[in-house]
């Protein structure tokens, strides 16, 4: 009896380990395993005798931090990063601050039609980003956009938004247009969770909207707030499908204009994998120091608050 009641025992508190193994072994499969041939590799190169010609002519060897060090030195990884971190400068205030304002639109008791509205801004987030990028590539295009056949016939100005510096702004358009549905959920969520009792605390005490808005909704939703921008600064640093389809449609995109797309260019074009490896490593290593290195930071000063 005691037996069966040990096995009984053991068997319930196995249980939850059971149904996590079918997520651990996919985690272990398609994630965990492939990360780590990523960095083998990141320390691996061909070295080639002679002319290169007969087997065992290249040889995969060592390689050590040579694949790293190059590409700290490649001035294109270094200018990605820069022409990423301008990107960044703009779609990710635009975007939190759009998602912002639209959920507390939302969550105001005079707004009409809330779940149509909530809908038609969520919606955008829905479409593939490569979809996204070619409607709003037909919508650049002087020549096939209605736009610019409007501002034609009104005699205004037509911009091109696909050279120069309006390159960023056509870019952060799309990306802006296709997150901040998401965002503004987040936030939305949030909104809805504080007590009723709290804002009717606020309008007793004589509170107008404007400062139930930014003196308790915006404070009380602080942790929604950071984790929407910590999951901006990775999808930012992460962009690749919207100037990889914009590129056949200007010249100011080149093959290495992002981080990822550089990594893309070696492993597929120059057919350096092992070079690629050690870029995408490091990309990853920069995006993981940057958002630990947030979430303490946020962490750090909710304490500071909590304490005060």
């Amino acid at each position: 009896m005691s037996g069966s009641t040990s096995r009984r025992s053991y068997g319930v508190k196995g249980a939850p380990y059971g149904f996590l193994l079918p997520a651990a072994i996919l985690f272990a499969l398609f994630f965990a395993l492939p990360i780590g041939y990523a960095v083998w590799l990141s320390f691996r190169k061909v070295r080639v005798s002679g002319l290169g010609l007969g087997s065992g002519a290249r040889k995969e060897v060592w390689a050590g931090f040579e694949n790293y060090t190059g590409a700290l030195r490649d001035s294109e990884l270094l200018d990605g990063a820069l022409r990423v971190l301008g990107y960044g400068c703009i779609v990710v205030p635009v975007m939190l601050g759009l998602a912002l304002l639209f959920a507390l639109m939302l969550d105001s008791d005079k707004v009409r039609l809330a779940p149509f509205t909530r809908l038609a801004i969520f919606l955008p987030y829905a479409i593939p980003g490569v979809v996204a990028a070619l409607l709003w590539g037909f919508l650049y295009l002087p020549d096939v956009s209605p736009f610019y056949f409007v501002l034609d016939k009104l005699g205004l100005p037509q911009p091109d938004l696909l050279d120069g510096g309006p390159l960023y702004l056509a870019l952060s358009n799309i990306a802006v247009w296709g997150g901040t549905g998401f965002n503004m959920i987040v936030i939305y969520t949030s909104l809805r969770s504080i007590p009723a009792e709290v804002y009717e605390a606020a309008r007793l005490d004589g509170a107008t909207p404007l400062q139930i808005a930014v003196r308790i909704k915006i404070p009380m939703v602080a942790p929604s707030l950071v984790l929407t921008f910590f999951f901006s600064i990775i999808a930012t640093l992460q962009v690749f499908n919207e100037p990889t389809t914009l590129k056949p449609l200007t010249n100011s995109v080149n093959t290495t204009w992002s981080p990822l797309m550089k990594v893309y260019q070696d492993a597929f074009g120059r057919n350096d994998v092992y070079s690629a490896a050690a870029e995408a490593t490091l990309i990853a290593v920069v995006t993981l120091l940057l958002s630990f290195g947030f979430l303490r930071a946020a962490n750090r000063r909710n304490k500071q608050e909590a304490a005060g």
